[in-house]
């Protein structure tokens, strides 16, 4: 009988676990991050499958039974016909250092490689021709680095702009464009713009898709186990070293983390990456005002709650205006809809 290919429903709790069981067969777990899965069907067995999560293909594996057969170029393809499908030609992968070169035979190309993983995608030369693109805006002198999501931009996130500013020739500001939460990113990103538009040695950037977003950092949207916190920490910032070394950055800056463990994993890996790959690690204390740290998950909860003016004083007048105006009343609204708008 010839080998079907179809999805693995989330509700087939029976071929989810012939999934799990393969997977381990192999040495791989399930990873907590899936949108889709399919699978290689023979004889109603399951012999293959692969899963995505957005536009990054995980969780890869044939059954030892079955290998040399081709079943996972088949699987590849079913998952790059879906990509297409969904309107993504930039297609990123994880898998075992093993299984790199059977995928570079399918069209994939290494971008970084860590002890028990690597890390690819469908474009040749894509992260370098990326990070190529940033090497017009690269300075001479004192460069340093930011990092932020800025959902909103508070006078915290502008205190930590203001010290890198004050400390450096120059600053590379990078904001996250994932599209997370009920803020837009191109809010995000006005608000921002405004907010350091006095500063004239900060350089804006987009981040992209190789700096905190869903491909090379899931586990900063969706929870996850500290275990994988830490491995796409160490790989969002082997792909950030890079990033440095093409803009001349030596130090980057990042804000004093208590309440997301997310972040206060992400912080602790930098301490020890960053200055391995030559870049100063500068860890600012968190901003202060009326007896209490200035945040955007309290902005959050404070919109929710319908009580922005009781905390107009943590925002910048740029930020505060737009959340009072007509234009952000539909994200208003989205916000006091979350259950919990402090996690974004």
């Amino acid at each position: 009988m010839a080998v079907q290919i179809g999805e693995i429903a989330s509700w087939d709790k029976k071929t989810q676990a012939q999934m799990d069981k393969l997977l381990l067969s192999v040495g791989i777990r399930r990873d907590g991050h899936l949108d889709y899965s399919c699978g290689a069907f023979e004889d109603g067995e399951l012999v293959a499958t692969g899963s995505s999560f957005h536009n990054t293909l995980r969780c890869m594996a044939v059954s030892p039974d079955h290998q040399g057969e081709g079943l996972m170029n088949q699987v590849v393809y079913h998952l790059l016909e879906r990509q297409v499908m969904l309107g993504n030609s930039h297609v990123f992968m994880y898998t075992k250092p093993q299984s790199a070169k059977m995928f570079g035979d399918l069209g994939f190309y290494e971008i970084a490689r860590l002890d028990d993983v690597v890390f690819m995608e469908n474009r040749k030369d894509g992260f370098r021709r990326w990070v190529n693109s940033l090497v017009p805006t690269r300075k001479e002198g004192r460069c340093a680095a930011i990092v932020m999501n800025a959902n909103p931009f508070t006078k915290g996130h502008r205190r930590l702009v203001e010290t890198a500013a004050g400390e450096n020739d120059f600053v590379h500001l990078f904001l996250l464009s994932e599209e997370a939460g009920p803020i837009p990113f191109a809010v995000r990103r006005r608000l921002v713009r405004e907010g350091i538009a006095d500063l004239p040695n900060v350089i804006y950037h987009d981040s992209g898709p190789y700096i905190i977003s869903s491909a090379t950092f899931p586990s900063y949207f969706l929870p996850d186990g500290d275990a994988a916190i830490l491995a796409h920490a160490k790989l969002d910032l082997r792909l950030f070293g890079e990033i440095a070394k093409a803009l001349n950055v030596t130090r980057r800056y990042v804000g004093e983390e208590r309440s997301s463990h997310v972040t206060v994993l992400y912080n602790l890996v930098m301490s020890t990456e960053l200055p391995a790959a030559g870049v100063e690690f500068h860890e600012i204390p968190r901003l202060a005002l009326n007896g209490e740290v200035v945040s955007a998950s309290t902005v959050r909860q404070a919109i929710h709650d319908g009580r922005l003016p009781d905390y107009a004083y943590m925002l910048p007048e740029t930020s505060y205006r737009f959340f009072l105006s007509d234009e952000a009343a539909p994200i208003n609204a989205a916000i006091r809809r979350m259950a919990d708008p402090r996690h974004y």
